[in-house]
């Protein structure tokens, strides 16, 4: 893995850097039975309504069914070829199991074509092998982690990502996650072991505006420059400061205000918050 510069043959090539895919498998083909085509929405919901700003347009996607949940105990699979998916930051994998089937998975950093992958209780803790929490030795590096059990993977999904088990306490299983914040999860859950691929992605600049196009986000337009009927902080004679705390276009304070629910019931698993940038350790109301 690195980060490939090309000569400054523009302003825009100038400021950029892409990654030079040194990882991937020559000549993979995409698996066409892993693949489906997914329904464009532009930020909208059900109703039409813009719920998920700056979004819209983008190069056409395939998405790649990935096996979140590792569920196929006790038959090995051997790793085909490392690819590239559109639709996440992280390196997929795609596993040859012994009984025929074939399934994606989120790549871990340093599997290669070639190596053999286990699921369940009985695998080794060595990178690619998922296994439930309680069968996994303290301090191992862990990614692609299950909140709940059997519910698939949901932490620790995104490029160069891995959270560390720190302890284990009865049923629980203690995470330190990326962020800082530490938190139990139910030692049954699954996760892989490793962090995932890619690790040089944060390292990576854009250089333009058209790549961020390419990738299906549009402009970012300030409330300041909105009409009062589309932002709190539009209209005014004249540019303005907004004239009130900055907010959402929907009211809600957009500095230094909590978003997570007060009475969320996952509250009692969290054992110290994460700190923010600006604001210090964040807290709950």
């Amino acid at each position: 893995m690195g980060i490939r510069v090309y000569k400054p043959t523009s302003a825009g090539r100038r400021n950029s850097s892409v990654s030079d895919f040194a990882e991937l498998t020559p000549g993979a083909v995409p698996e066409k039975n892993l693949m489906i085509r997914l329904k464009r929405h532009g930020g909208r919901n059900n109703q039409g309504f813009i719920t998920a700003r700056h979004r819209g347009g983008g190069h056409k996607q395939m998405y790649r069914i990935i096996d979140f949940h590792r569920t196929k105990d006790g038959i090995p699979a051997k790793v085909d070829s490392i690819q590239y998916d559109p639709n996440r930051s992280a390196r997929i994998a795609l596993l040859h199991y012994a009984d025929g089937e074939k399934r994606y998975i989120v790549a871990p950093d340093g599997l290669k074509a070639g190596q053999t992958v286990h699921n369940g209780a009985d695998a080794a803790p060595v990178v690619g092998n998922s296994m439930p929490m309680k069968n996994i030795p303290p301090g191992t590096e862990i990614c692609c982690i299950e909140m709940q059990p059997g519910r698939g993977a949901a932490l620790c999904r995104s490029a160069g990502t891995s959270a560390v088990l720190m302890a284990r306490e009865g049923t629980w299983a203690q995470l330190q996650l990326p962020s800082g914040e530490i938190r139990r999860v139910p030692n049954k859950c699954r996760a892989t072991i490793g962090k995932c691929s890619n690790t040089d992605h944060d390292s990576i600049r854009i250089g333009k505006a058209g790549r961020n196009r390419w990738l299906g986000w549009r402009p970012h337009v300030r409330g300041t420059a909105m009409n009062p009927h589309d932002h709190p902080h539009g209209g005014g004679e004249g540019r303005t400061k907004g004239g009130r705390h900055p907010v959402s276009p929907t009211g809600v304070p957009a500095k230094g205000g909590g978003t997570r629910t007060p009475r969320k019931p996952s509250n009692s698993a969290i054992i110290r918050r994460r700190k923010s940038r600006r604001y210090g350790q964040l807290k709950l109301r």
